[in-house]
């Protein structure tokens, strides 16, 4: 006879799946050959950014996630997060839409939701329970959510769109982040392989290639009497 898993032995299943992923994390991830550089720059007027290609349901990307979210804290620098989705993920296209309906709210709330999604991520399981897990983010942040979340699908594209860049850039595999400068001495990007020993390393390092010269000091001549 045919047997269906119950909820029980999927979240089992789930955990047992981010286990594996959240300990490959640490390893280092496989070099990028890009194929185009133009999302590999910092928003204008900054001179140091980390870019990040992710899929809220990767258990490695969660992994990562308060690594990344502690640098850009610590460097006061911008934080840059594209989708790519993992096509056989059953929830992370729902979850990546929401996370830009918060973000029409406010960047910060956004930021938020696919904060806590990465945080909760092993008790998320289905569809579902991601709706439920949202209703309640929504709620404990005072905004109503919609019976349609994107009627018009305009999410939806954007997301889409996010997803055309990653693969015109080359990115395979999530999470695949970026050390990215302007008008810097090195190298204008370089991918971060093992997040958890080399980021802080390579931003102190994109630091000290784009920080200007000091300008040299002229003596100034005494005034004679």
């Amino acid at each position: 006879m045919l047997r269906f898993p119950n909820r029980a032995s999927l979240i089992l299943s789930a955990a047992i799946t981010f286990a594996a992923f959240a300990g490959s994390a640490a390893r280092a991830q496989t070099p990028v050959q890009v194929l185009d550089a133009a999302a590999l720059r910092p928003p204008a007027g900054a001179r140091v950014a980390i870019v990040e290609f992710d899929d809220l349901q990767c258990p490695a990307c969660a992994a990562a996630n308060p690594t990344l979210k502690a640098a850009a804290a610590k460097y006061k620098i911008p934080w840059v997060r594209h989708d790519f989705l993992i096509p056989y993920h059953n929830w992370s296209r729902n979850a990546a839409i929401n996370a830009r309906f918060f973000d029409s709210k406010s960047k910060a709330i956004g930021d938020e939701y696919r904060d806590q999604v990465f945080e909760n991520q092993r008790s998320i399981y289905n569809p579902d329970s991601l709706a439920q897990f949202t209703q309640k983010f929504a709620q404990g942040h005072g905004i109503s959510m919609p019976f349609a979340i994107d009627p018009q699908g305009k999410l939806a594209n954007d997301v889409a769109s996010d997803v055309t860049l990653a693969q015109r850039t080359g990115i395979k595999s999530t999470p695949t982040i970026f050390i990215v400068t302007a008008n810097g001495k090195g190298a204008p990007f370089v991918q971060v392989l093992n997040p958890a020993q080399q980021l802080y390393t390579m931003i102190d390092q994109a630091i000290a290639d784009t920080t200007p010269a000091p300008k040299p000091t002229v003596a100034k001549k005494a005034s004679g009497k």
